[in-house]
């Protein structure tokens, strides 16, 4: 099975109203959808994008130029086009966009793959778990009012969601402290709490803040740090009994390997598109398992679900809805837990009418 093209579609979705976070406001994505076309008539897809659709045409330019690493070759041979894209961005260097577009096309052959052998992603990479525990990331943004806060909170719990996070970021912490009181109360002690500072504290902020915020038994404290301080978050993580969770903003193995090296979290949360695709998101998952840590993941939760049903140690799906719409599939649920798709490749396919809907505005 011969790649015979691999096409990249730009896209903008809006969000129905802004959110925000320590990060900044956020109103909307530009994605770029990537398909890859094979001689037996085989597509994988795959999904990136940027947010506020910034510096998109980098993303989709950095796809279509390593394209030619993979057409015309064997679209079963992952780690063989891996490698020679690994060695091709030297120059540029082995982060950022350059890595991101490495991804984009891992995602879309083991798409492929899986479609062409009739199997989930999941049991082509030895198969864990056929659900995996799910937390609600869709709400509870810096910009709620404490108010807003309860309602969403409730409305998780009534969606049957039995973990979920919220974000910090308050000049005041105990403003912050305030509002995780108010959503513990709301969901009482058995919904698992994350809280998600976004990279906004100082070493010392993380501290005191962390500390405040023991109390209220947080299943993590989400990057409180710059994700390039990684000495400084393995001494918040001494500090604190709470566990660190970090790595969603991390490239590669080698980013993980020095983060476990350090102990910089408890928890690590590789990105599909930041990591490295499915290929390098395994590995990451099992140099963590090597070490006694345990993964979530970050964003795409259509994918992301089929990557972590392969790995013995994860323990949460990020639920974001944002791209949902994409997929004529829904992701589906069963006491809290989201279960892995049996149908071949992602499970997921790209809704051609939505696509078209967005195209057109």
């Amino acid at each position: 099975m011969k790649v015979t093209s691999v096409e990249t579609t730009p896209l903008v979705i809006t969000l129905p109203e802004p959110i925000g976070s320590a990060l900044g406001q956020l109103a909307s994505f530009g994605c770029i959808l990537v398909t890859l076309r094979t001689d037996e008539g085989i597509t994988g897809e795959n999904l990136i994008f940027t947010l506020n659709d910034r510096r998109t045409k980098v993303l989709r330019q950095m796809v279509d130029d390593l394209s030619d690493m993979i057409i015309g070759r064997d679209a079963g041979h992952i780690a063989g086009f891996w490698a020679r894209a690994w060695t091709d961005i030297n120059f540029l260097g082995h982060k950022g966009v350059s890595v991101v577009g490495i991804s984009a096309i891992d995602g879309a052959l083991w798409d492929a793959l899986g479609k062409a052998t009739g199997q989930p992603i999941y049991r082509l990479l030895g198969g864990a778990k056929d659900r995996v525990p799910a937390y609600h990331s869709g709400g509870l943004w810096l910009s709620r009012s404490v108010d807003e806060l309860v309602t969403e909170a409730h409305s998780f719990v009534g969606q049957g969601f039995r973990a979920m996070k919220m974000r910090l970021g308050s000049a005041d912490p105990k403003v912050d402290a305030a509002r995780v009181r108010a959503v513990r109360d709301a969901i009482g002690p058995d919904i698992a709490l994350m809280a998600d500072a976004n990279q906004g504290q100082t070493e010392a902020q993380a501290i005191r803040l962390g500390r405040m915020l023991e109390e209220f038994n947080l299943t993590w404290f989400e990057e409180p740090l710059p994700a390039w301080d990684l000495d400084g978050l393995a001494r918040v993580a001494e500090a604190l009994d709470t566990p660190i969770a970090s790595g969603e903003t991390e490239y590669t193995r080698y980013g993980f390997r020095r983060m476990l090296e350090l102990r910089s979290a408890d928890i690590l949360m590789p990105d599909l598109q930041r990591v490295g695709g499915v290929s390098e998101f395994m590995r990451v998952g099992h140099m963590a398992e090597a070490h006694d840590v345990a993964v979530s993941s970050h964003l795409f939760p259509e994918t992301s679900i089929q990557v972590l049903g392969a790995l013995s140690n994860s323990i949460y799906l990020e639920y974001m809805p944002w791209f949902s719409p994409l997929y004529s599939e829904p992701l589906s649920f069963e006491a809290g837990n989201a279960l892995v798709p049996e149908r071949p490749g992602w499970g997921f396919t790209f809704n051609q009418d939505y696509v078209r809907h967005l195209k057109g505005q």
